[in-house]
C-alpha cells in the first residue's frame, strides 16, 4: 500500500470509513453546547447516543463501506473507544469524549504525509487512539509513508473566548456573520488549533476555512509546516462555520460546487476565475431545519458534503435528487448512498471518510496569483 493523496477527485483507492460505535451527546466544555430539548437530551443532559440511532448508524456505514469495497477500494475502519468515559489532562478534566463516525476531522493526507489535526473540543482530544493502530500500520507497509502530528494543544481557559456563546448568540444574524468573517469565533490564538475537515485539496493549493474550530494560528502552523503548498485562509458568508466540506466543494479540475447560502468572497472567486475554475451554486437540499434527524448539529447543507471517486463518478446522499440531478447534468456518474441518519454522529458523505490514498501527482491548478493570493 502507500499514502498519497494531493487532491479531493483523483481515482480513490483506499479510505477509512469512519463507526457509530459508542458515540455519546458530549458534555458541556468552553466551545461545545449542545441543547436538543424535543429529542431528550436539553442543555447540561449528556450520555450515550439512543442504541435504536447508533444500530440504524452503524447499518449505513457499513453498506456505505461494503458499496466502496465493491467498487474496488481498500476500506479501513477505525477502533471505537469508551466514549463516555471522563478524560482528562493535567490542566482540565472533560466530562466524556465524543465518538469516532468523522475521521475527516482528525486526519489528512497531504502527498505522502499523513497529518494528524489538533482537534479545539477537549471531548475530541483523545480521539486519535481510534486511529493510531491503523496508522501504524500504515506507516509499517509504506517505507515512504510521512507520518506527522500538529502539536497538541494544551486547551486552557485562555484557548477559549469567554462567555463565546452567550455573546454571540445575542447578535444579530448580519453581526455574527461579520464577526465570523474576522475569524473573531470562540477560539482565540493562544495557540494553533484546526481541523482537517477545514482543509480542501487543490494540488499546490490548499484552501482553509477560519471556523468554530480552525484559528488563524492553526492556519499559520499550517503554512510554516508545509511550505511547499501555498496556504491560503478563507471565510464565507456563514455564521456559523465548521469544516469546509459542505460549502466549497472540489469535484473535478476546473469545477467548484459552493453553497450559495454562504457567499464567497470576490478575491477567492476571482482567483478562481483568472485561473479558469468554474464556481457553481450547490442545488438546494431536500431538507430543512425541521425535517433533519434527532440529535443533529449540522445543517440541510449536508446534501453537498459528497465523495468523489474520482474525476467522472460522485458519491451523494440517496435523498438528495435535486444534487443528484445537478451532478448528472454536469457529466457526473452518482451514486446515491443513503446516509443521512448518520448525520447525528458528525456529518455526512465527505466527513464519514477520509482518503489514505487516490492515485495521482501533485499539480498547480492554480498558476495565475490574483490580490492576497
Amino acid at each position: 500500500m502507500r499514502v498519497n493523496a494531493w487532491n479531493e477527485w483523483d481515482r480513490l483507492t483506499h479510505v477509512i470509513v469512519g463507526r457509530a460505535d459508542n458515540a455519546v451527546i458530549q458534555a458541556e466544555e468552553p466551545a461545545v453546547i449542545r441543547d436538543f430539548p424535543e429529542d431528550g437530551f436539553p442543555r447540561g443532559r449528556y450520555g450515550p447516543m439512543p442504541a435504536e440511532m447508533v444500530a440504524g448508524a452503524s447499518e449505513l456505514l457499513d453498506n456505505f463501506a461494503r458499496l466502496l469495497e465493491r467498487r474496488g477500494i481498500r476500506v479501513d475502519r477505525p477502533h471505537p473507544l469508551d466514549f463516555s468515559q471522563p478524560v482528562s489532562t493535567p490542566e482540565w478534566t472533560q466530562a466524556t469524549m465524543a465518538g469516532c463516525m468523522p475521521p475527516r476531522d482528525l486526519l489528512i493526507t497531504l502527498g505522502h504525509e499523513l497529518l494528524e489535526a489538533t482537534m479545539s473540543l477537549r471531548s475530541r482530544w483523545h480521539e486519535y487512539l481510534c486511529y493510531r493502530p491503523l496508522i501504524e500500520q500504515y506507516y509499517r507497509e509504506d517505507p515512504q509513508m510521512r507520518w506527522e502530528a500538529a502539536p497538541k494543544p494544551r486547551l486552557t481557559d485562555a484557548s477559549y473566548a469567554e462567555n463565546f456563546w452567550e455573546e454571540f448568540d445575542a447578535l444579530s444574524l448580519d453581526e455574527q456573520i461579520e464577526r465570523a468573517q474576522r475569524g473573531d469565533l470562540v477560539l482565540t490564538e493562544a495557540e494553533p488549533l484546526f481541523d482537517a475537515a477545514d482543509i480542501a485539496r487543490f494540488g499546490q493549493d490548499l484552501f482553509v476555512q477560519l471556523s468554530l474550530v480552525t484559528n488563524r494560528a492553526g492556519v499559520r502552523w499550517l503554512t510554516q509546516h508545509l511550505p511547499d503548498f501555498r496556504v491560503h485562509d478563507v471565510t464565507f458568508a456563514n455564521h456559523n462555520p465548521m469544516h469546509i466540506d459542505a460549502t466549497w466543494v472540489p469535484l473535478r479540475p476546473g469545477l467548484i460546487l459552493h453553497c450559495g447560502a454562504r457567499a464567497a468572497g470576490d478575491d477567492l472567486l476571482q482567483y478562481c476565475k483568472v485561473n479558469d475554475w468554474q464556481v457553481v451554486q450547490a442545488a438546494p437540499p431536500a431538507r430543512t431545519p425541521q425535517t433533519l434527524p434527532p440529535l443533529t448539529y449540522c445543517t440541510p447543507w449536508l446534501s453537498m458534503n459528497v465523495l468523489s471517486l474520482d474525476e467522472k463518478t460522485v458519491c451523494v446522499e440517496s435523498t438528495e435528487t435535486a444534487q443528484m440531478d445537478q451532478l448528472d447534468k454536469l457529466g457526473f456518474e452518482v451514486i446515491p448512498v443513503p446516509l443521512w441518519d448518520v448525520a447525528p454522529f458528525g456529518g455526512g458523505l465527505n466527513c464519514a471518510t477520509t482518503d489514505i490514498c487516490r492515485e495521482g501527482v501533485k499539480e498547480d491548478y492554480f498558476p495565475r496569483r490574483h490580490g492576497r493570493f
